[in-house]
């Protein structure tokens, strides 16, 4: 059974990058409209929290419990990727272009991005094990990175690499 849960969530996640991949290509074309994007994310969003939910298997007091911190964290990583998907935005305006210190500057704001992503995590860990015992509170974590990982591993395949 839980072979099955594995299946369904990678199946999902590949889903779920395909909607990246689309995200990026929008990102990437100067036409593409705003609306367009949030919705995608919206949707990436929403794909995201039922794949956690058909894998976590919660009682009724965990729940009630976790999806509201879920949900927070969620909004918290909405910021955090805000902040990406701008500095993505300012990749494809600027790339036939790319000057020395643009590209300096997007290197430290990519990484200090990916800086903010981990101490998010970090400081959900202790809410998450507050909720859920430290088995279900891993596998929640593990999923959310692999889920996270999926995501990044798409939308980065679609950026072009900066040609110097």
């Amino acid at each position: 059974m839980k072979r099955n849960h594995v299946v369904v969530l990678l199946i999902a996640a590949a889903i779920l990058a395909m909607d990246v991949a689309i995200l990026a290509q929008a990102v990437a074309q100067p036409s593409a409209a705003e609306q367009e994007i949030q919705l995608l994310r919206k949707d990436v969003q929403s794909q995201r929290k039922q794949l956690i939910a058909a894998n976590m298997i919660l009682t009724d007091d965990e729940a009630v419990k976790f999806w509201p911190v879920f949900d927070q964290l969620t909004a918290e990583l909405k910021k955090i990727n805000d902040t990406r998907l701008g500095i993505i935005a300012e990749y494809a305006e600027n790339f036939d272009a790319l000057t020395d210190e643009q590209a300096a500057s997007l290197i430290k704001r990519t990484i200090e991005a990916d800086v903010a992503m981990a101490q998010l995590r970090l400081k959900y860990v202790p809410l998450i094990q507050k909720i859920l015992p430290a088995k279900k509170a891993a596998m929640f974590f593990q999923m959310d990175r692999r889920l996270g990982l999926l995501i990044e591993l798409q939308l980065t395949t679609q950026i072009p690499l900066v040609t110097p």
